[in-house]
């Protein structure tokens, strides 16, 4: 073993769960090499060759963890010692007794930390335990039904959501983005649906936090959560993803090895991130993530990290800043992220007009994560080429293409189930 392979893998520790969190001996960003071509998922850091399933488990896919949080998102918090569920509520004749509606808190023993407001339905007809998709909202539960017994978010939200005005939801807010949720349509096909907004863990302002940053810098004894150019808050949205699953797999109701991750957007660049840190979530869906998601960083196409970068500088922590005109410097790109998957399932969507995230580039980079997939005999992208419109790919590594915009809509809810069926083992 090279000498500075051992140094790298000695700096390793490992915690409890999926979280990796001590400080690594790895260069400084401008001390990493250039390199134009796409970072080799099966190379360590050092050079050497990945040549085993057993290299990958148990040192490339850790050593990967760790130079993602280090030198783009963040630290994913460790999961903390206290988690408590509390049902709220429980309403068993939803949407006119198709399913019935559990509302649950997510809490961690301490007032002063975030409560996460877990919205779940399950199916009425169903007979066992179910498969659930858990999906992260923008705009909060209350948005996704117009039933008024789900409560209004209690966080920050953007003024774009209807009903929404100054930072704060209102009564008009119930069902904003309902048809672009099609409950009923997910209970029938046998399928429950779980919920919860990314304002519960951390708002999504540059300007200051409040939640579970806030909260942690009080627990270290300090008042200042970090600057918005270091504060990882996709990191934190995916400590929020992985709580959920936390309650998730003590449901009765639920098939704790069957749980999707969905998101869109900024949330889908998040579903990625959760997913590739928790063995427990046995399928991603990142809906048009883009940039810092499912596209390449060393993309010439659409949104560049640099941009992204100044647009939302609190997405990321500090030393990704320092990629925004080096990319060629960064030790991986976003196919390493997919490959954190295998040999669990990963659709990445898209849509046509919807260039910014790059569609083309995320189809590349499925295939570039091939390798790792094959390793694992887990397959491969099973298309030679980009699809047209319309058509899913629903291998392991899958991909779909649709007309229209950047959005998620009832129709890419639909592609959902199918890519789900075929990886769950179901169909209607």
């Amino acid at each position: 073993m090279s000498p500075l392979r051992w140094k790298l893998l000695a700096g390793l520790v490992f915690f409890a769960g999926n979280t990796i969190t001590a400080a690594v001996p790895f260069p400084d960003p401008a001390e990493l090499p250039v390199r134009q071509a796409w970072p080799d998922p099966l190379q360590f850091l050092d050079g050497s060759p990945v040549t085993s399933a057993a290299d990958w488990n148990d040192r490339r896919r850790p050593e990967l963890r760790q130079l993602f949080q280090h030198y783009m998102y963040g630290a994913i918090p460790e999961r903390p010692a206290t988690v408590k569920f509390e049902p709220r509520a429980v309403y068993k004749d939803f949407l006119g007794g198709k399913g019935t509606l559990k509302l649950v808190s997510v809490s961690f023993g301490d007032p002063a930390a975030p409560t996460i407001d877990l919205m779940l339905v399950v199916p009425n007809s169903a007979k066992g335990r179910v498969p659930v998709f858990l999906s992260i909202n923008f705009c909060g539960n209350h948005a996704l039904s117009e039933d008024p017994r789900i409560p209004l978010a209690r966080g920050w939200l953007y003024d774009s959501c209807k009903g929404c005005r100054d930072g704060h939801a209102t009564d008009a807010a119930h069902g904003g983005q309902a048809q672009d949720w099609p409950i009923g349509e997910i209970l029938d096909h046998g399928y429950a649906l779980a919920s919860f907004c990314t304002s519960d863990i951390d708002p999504d302002r540059k300007e200051f936090t409040e939640g579970l940053y806030a909260w942690l810098a009080s627990k270290a004894g300090s008042t200042n959560p970090p600057k918005p150019a270091d504060r990882g808050t996709l990191a934190a949205w995916a400590w929020g993803c992985h709580r959920c699953v936390d309650y998730l797999v003590t449901d009765p109701d639920l098939d704790a090895k069957r749980i999707a991750l969905v998101g869109h957007s900024r949330n889908g660049k998040t579903a990625l991130l959760a997913a590739a840190f928790d063995d427990r979530i046995a399928l991603a869906i990142p809906h048009q993530a883009g940039c810092g998601g499912t596209a390449p960083s060393r993309g010439t196409v659409g949104e560049s990290v640099q941009r992204i970068n100044t647009a939302f500088p609190h997405w990321f922590n500090a030393n990704f800043k320092a990629f925004d005109t080096e990319t060629a410097r960064l030790p991986f790109d976003q196919h390493c992220l997919v490959a954190l998957m295998a040999p669990r399932p990963v659709l990445l969507s898209n849509a046509v007009e919807d260039q910014w995230a790059n569609p083309s580039g995320q189809f590349q980079v499925l295939q570039a994560a091939e390798p790792v997939y094959r390793l694992l005999k887990a397959g491969s992208v099973g298309a030679t080429a980009e699809p047209g419109p319309g058509k899913l790919v629903s291998s392991r590594l899958g991909y779909y293409i649709r007309p229209g915009k950047h959005s998620m809509t009832s129709g890419d809810w639909r592609v959902f189930m199918e890519f789900a069926d075929a990886h769950f083992g179901r169909g209607r």
